[in-house]
């Protein structure tokens, strides 16, 4: 069993910053892929970065690329999205969760986190 929580979301204006955290704990060391997915309203879940556990592979959505900065420590065991200039359209549910696939695709990861809600206002 692995247990996931985000924390960090708020409402912020267009072009501000939002760090997101997923605090991570059971067996996570069986999964090697980390990624954080977006779902705004009516749309379906979209990938948006992933980082592997060993090492420093990191993949981001087109969208998010050059805005966004995945991380992780490993001391702690948690996963961080830094999001800065942020628009309108990142508005979304943000949900963290693990892996064992290098994929952009949700069906491909095991363990989700509750989801923690972003706003950005224009």
């Amino acid at each position: 069993q692995v247990q996931l929580v985000e924390s960090g979301g708020g409402s912020v204006q267009a072009g501000d910053s939002l760090r997101l955290s997923c605090a991570q704990s059971g067996a996570i060391f069986n999964y090697l892929v980390m990624g954080w997915f977006r779902q705004a309203p009516g749309k379906e879940r979209e990938f948006v970065a992933r980082i592997h556990r060993i090492g420093t592979i990191i993949k981001y959505a087109d969208s998010v690329k050059g805005r966004f900065t995945i991380s992780r420590d490993d001391t702690k065991n948690t996963v961080y999205l830094q999001m800065s200039s942020l628009k309108p359209e990142d508005t979304a549910i943000y949900y963290c969760a693990v892996g064992r696939l290098a994929s952009p695709r949700d069906r491909d990861y095991d363990y989700w986190g509750q989801g923690t809600q972003v706003t950005v206002s224009s």
